[in-house]
């Protein structure tokens, strides 16, 4: 029996060495011989392995690592993560954890529940801690290589060096190139793919056994063409066929009937994502980029006009192939340094370098329709006399030469997201070990992080238009320079100096400070209250800079009337914990830990992205509040059967204030608050009743509640009431008038047979009749150019709706049975399961944010020889070749309101070789 027991994990949850079965907290951890036969190979497989966790990437090269219902639905260059990403418990604000693998680790750890006394900011949900190997006094080696399906190749090793009886170095490195999962079909070449690389090197310095120190330098780089996102959904909206029986104009052959029907779109409907038709295209007349190829008579209509996507979703169909580069440097010195026998003083600092760089076709497929040779006879310049000679010799045969989006005779867009950040971290604990009833963990913490960096879109028919503009107003369409010229950027790669694109730039900047501590009173052998207390400040500011898409001048917008150069927030708070942690005999249980606590969380507010501004533009607020958790949880973690299971359980209940969600409003995020209730269990549990054989269950159960709180869904301003009609303003932002509001201003449109007309119906010209119900609760900012009320539109209460992404079941069941050989050899043989049930991408909660549940089976096999070092493996990722959907991004009016779906990667498979010295 004694072969069968369990093996103790050591962590450092709490920033201290403890057996994990001691640990009073809800926590998963995992050493390297775990991730590797689990095949959690980086961040996005963690999901899998513990409870109540979800994983998804997002839309602007970020990611939302959720637990317990708690992560980042919110989009702000100010904005924090709701779990904190560590590396050897230093925090990493710009991360590459759903990029890189994991190699070389010592172990991962995963909390859950509010963290912030010792983690600090942004561990409300939980954290992750990353704890790479450090040096040993003894020689060892390793290097390990595998390949596989799509021509995967993948090589890690380290070596680890005893220099002398003070110095030791360990170096580690891992590298992966694999073919795409799908095609372009533009090109022909491969799309998302990988080319990538890590490299550690960590120096380790003890001259007394008092005095530990060690320094790291981690490298990431990665040069491929990994696609951002999955799929683009869309179920088009060709626009209502009438309005309320009133039809479009049918003079000029149709024309100006067509121009104006597309008003009345709003680019995609409101479909589920499992509904017939959903990969379809946007119907470009309702987006920013169709109503400027409308402007200057570029287009005739759609330009996707019938055009349905690839069912496959790993295939895209894009001009030009993705590209994406990702680089960070990360420098981190700790020293641990016995003072006396029972006090200890650990000193972290940490620096962070990260770039990133990542271009797309932002719709990911090409027109069905080319440009118009001559201006479709419908135009804003009509009127210039010559116009059509005009248009000729600037867009011979309708190609636009835009700079960024290269000379094409088809609507062409694409988007860069980009950043460039610095962090310094600081921490210095003193923290003791008496043999009193007494201790103390007490610290102060100092984090700087920099940011800057840009989000791009970059379409040509915008370009087109202001090259018109520039010609009529300065004789030059390519002009740089002082109004009335709108800058067009004459590079490839956007330098911010042109209007002629959208370019979301806002320079970020956060200093926090943080004092904390813990005190630890062991009122006897078995029992022992903990009290936690965190004061922290933050710190925010962002140069404020409005989009000056389309304003005449060059460079960066400046702020917006009335708003100051440096938009300014600051946070003060004080946070904490207060528990006790039991030993109990049982009886029954070889070992048993009782455990309550209650916790304070906090994630800071912050600054939402400046508003565009622009006729019939309804901006958001400019900032947003901070989030609270009031967390109560208890826990048990027993091992029994003589010490062959563990069995751990946890039932938590959260009071959640002001949790961050955002939605994009007028090309720019906006992030709101609401209070939600949350709920749940988890069980995990690990059983090895025979000797070989092992099994292990992590099952959790999550019930969420959003409290209070409402919200207009852009994806649905009516709620679908019929006497409610969505149309275009001038930005191409949707707004919402009643019908006979929309009767009159299409009655005035086909009465001058001017299309465009229809543009100020979302220009309030008064504020005459604000806050009128012009229907469904729908509440009117002001009055039109036609005498129409206008509303941005019906507001959802969210009352009883759940979180996003977090599914009520996470089930992960695994079991692997070793067989053992002569001669020292083993095999073992490892399947895991994993399931969540249905969730909603976003809290309205609608058919349309429906996600379906999934599930993954793993299978691995190692055939191992500890006393020659050699391991052969094989292994099975995804057997069932899932095709999963994991969350989704609903982009903005002007863009269309298509969503980008992200999705699970496909089955893989392979072999490895790996050899120990």
């Amino acid at each position: 029996m004694a072969q069968n027991v369990i093996q103790e994990l050591v962590v450092t949850a709490q920033k201290r060495e403890e057996a994990l079965q001691d640990v009073p907290i809800a926590v998963s951890a995992f050493d390297q011989e775990a991730l590797q036969k689990g095949k959690i190979d980086g961040g996005p497989n963690l999901v899998l392995a513990v409870p109540n966790v979800n994983f998804s990437k997002g839309n602007f090269t970020g990611y939302n690592f959720q637990i317990r219902g708690i992560g980042s639905k919110l989009v702000a260059g100010s904005g924090d993560a709701g779990t904190g990403i560590h590396l050897n418990n230093a925090p990493l604000i710009s991360n590459n954890l759903f990029e890189t693998e994991f190699y070389d680790m010592e172990r991962v750890e995963v909390l859950r529940g509010p963290q912030g006394t010792l983690y600090g900011r942004n561990a409300t949900g939980g954290v992750v801690n990353l704890i790479t190997a450090k040096p040993t006094d003894e020689f060892e080696a390793l290097i390990r290589g595998e390949i596989g399906n799509f021509s995967t190749r993948k090589l890690r090793g380290m070596v680890n060096l005893p220099l002398n009886d003070t110095f030791a170095l360990r170096l580690a490195g891992t590298y992966l190139k694999r073919d795409g999962f799908g095609t372009n079909l533009v090109t022909g070449h491969d799309a998302d793919d990988r080319d990538l690389y890590g490299l550690r090197a960590t120096l380790s310095f003890q001259p007394t056994e008092e005095f530990h120190a060690y320094f790291l330098i981690d490298h990431f780089n990665e040069e491929d063409n990994r696609s951002r996102i999955g799929k683009q959904f869309c179920t088009k909206d060709t626009g209502p066929a009438n309005i309320g029986g009133l039809g479009y104009s049918t003079a000029a052959g149709g024309l100006i009937g067509q121009i104006q029907r597309g008003l009345f779109s709003q680019g995609c409907l409101a479909t589920s994502l499992y509904s017939p038709n959903v990969l379809g295209t946007v119907n470009s007349q309702g987006t920013l980029g169709g109503l400027f190829g409308a402007l200057g008579g570029f287009q005739t209509g759609d330009a996707y006009a019938g055009k349905m996507q690839t069912q496959d979703v790993r295939d895209i169909e894009s001009t030009f192939d993705p590209i994406y580069r990702s680089k960070t440097d990360i420098y981190q010195f700790n020293v641990d340094w016995d003072l006396t026998e029972n006090l200890r003083l650990n000193w972290l600092v940490a620096y962070t370098d990260f770039d990133l760089f990542t271009r797309q076709d932002y719709n990911r497929y090409v027109p069905s329709n080319a440009f118009n040779s001559s201006p479709n006879p419908v135009n804003a310049f009509a009127a210039v006399p010559g116009y059509g000679a005009l248009y000729a010799s600037l867009f011979p045969g309708g190609v636009i030469n835009d700079p960024q989006n290269s000379p094409y005779n088809r609507f062409t867009t694409s988007d860069i997201s980009s950043a460039e950040t610095t962090q310094w971290n600081h921490e210095l604990r003193l923290q003791s070990a008496y043999d009193g009833p007494f201790n103390f963990n007490l610290g102060a913490n100092m984090l700087r992080y920099q940011a800057t960096g840009d989000y791009y879109v970059m379409f040509n028919t915008g370009t087109g238009y202001y090259q018109i503009n520039n010609l009529l107003a300065t004789g030059n369409p390519n002009c740089v320079g002082a109004a009335p010229c709108i800058t067009v950027d004459p590079n490839s790669d956007p330098d911010r100096s042109g209007r002629n694109y959208y370019d979301s730039y806002g320079p970020y900047d956060l200093a926090s400070h943080a004092f904390f501590g813990e005190l630890y009173w062991q009122m006897n052998d078995t029992f022992k209250w903990t009290l936690g207390l965190r004061y922290t400040d933050d710190k925010k500011e962002v140069e404020n800079h409005q989009v000056a898409l389309g304003v005449p001048g060059i460079g960066p917008g400046g702020p917006l009337p009335g708003t100051p150069d440096i938009l300014k927030v600051q946070f003060k708070e004080t946070t904490g914990r207060f528990g006790f942690d039991w030993k109990p005999d049982l009886g029954f249980t070889d070992d048993t830990l009782l455990y309550a606590f209650y916790s304070r969380g906090y994630k800071a507010g912050g600054l939402n992205s400046p508003c565009s501004g622009g006729g019939g533009v309804i901006c958001g607020p400019a900032t947003f509040d901070p989030e609270f958790v009031n967390a109560i949880e208890i826990g048990a973690k027993n091992t029994i059967l003589n010490g062959t299971m563990t069995l751990n359980a946890t039932a938590f209940h959260y009071d959640y204030k002001g949790y961050q969600v955002s939605k994009i409003i007028n090309r720019a995020s906006t992030n709101e608050n609401i209070d939600a209730k949350i709920k749940g269990v988890e069980l995990e549990s690990v059983w090895q009743p025979l000797q070989g054989l092992r099994l292990n269950a992590a099952i959790g159960w999550l019930d969420t509640e959003i409290s209070s709180g409402q919200s207009i869904d852009t994806f649905n301003r009516t709620q679908s009431n019929p006497n409610l009609v969505v149309i275009k303003s001038s930005a191409a932002s949707n707004c919402v008038i009643d019908m006979v509001a929309a009767q009159t201003a299409l009655s005035i449109s086909n009465a001058i047979g001017n299309p465009f007309a229809l543009l100020s119906a979302c220009t309030p010209a008064s504020t005459a009749g604000a806050g009128t119900n012009i229907g469904g609760g729908a509440l009117a900012v002001g009055t039109n150019a036609f005498g129409g009320l206008v509303s941005d539109g019906v507001p959802v209460s969210l009352d009883g709706r759940e979180l996003p992404n977090a599914p009520h079941w996470t089930i992960s069941l695994g079991a692997q049975y070793t067989i053992e050989f002569g001669n020292n050899w083993s095999a073992t043989l490892r399947g895991d399961y994993y399931k969540q049930t249905d969730t909603y991408a976003r809290i309205y909660n609608a058919e349309t944010d429906k996600i379906d549940g999934w599930q993954n089976v793993n299978l691995t096999l190692t055939i191992a020889n500890p006393d020659s070092g050699w391991e052969i493996g094989a292994f099975v990722k995804n057997a069932t070749d899932e095709e999963a959907i994991t969350d989704f991004y609903l982009t903005d009016d002007s863009s269309g309101l298509f969503r980008n779906a992200f999705y699970t990667e496909p089955r893989t498979y392979g072999v490895s070789l790996q050899k120990r010295f």
